[in-house]
């Protein structure tokens, strides 16, 4: 028991969500800057069938999903991991205007 207590921990701390957000993004969504949108689906996933087959192991899961540390810690991934798809879409932008003015002639 203490080891499948482990293993869901170690799970949600990978997947670092917090349940409610997961249904109302879209993954597929084309002005997405969140790439954690997958793995909280993943979790979304995991929580529903963890909760279909014990009540009691799905609140617990919940619970430790919004615990500070797990809360704190994607925070910090989302903020980060936006800032880095801030600065791709700018290269992109730099690449795709060199590539216009300079191969293309425009």
């Amino acid at each position: 028991m203490l080891q499948s207590r482990v293993l869901v921990i170690a799970l949600i701390l990978l997947l670092s969500t917090t349940l409610p957000e997961v249904h109302s993004k879209s993954i597929f969504e084309k002005d997405r800057r969140d790439w954690l949108v997958i793995p909280d689906a993943v979790a979304s996933y995991v929580y529903e069938f963890v909760n279909k087959v014990s009540p009691r192991a799905g609140q617990f899961l919940v619970d430790a999903a919004q615990t500070p540390a797990v809360v704190s810690t994607r925070n910090f991934l989302i903020r980060e991991t936006t800032k880095l798809s801030i600065m791709a879409e700018q290269l992109l932008e730099k690449i795709k205007y060199l590539w216009h003015t300079k191969v293309l002639g425009y």
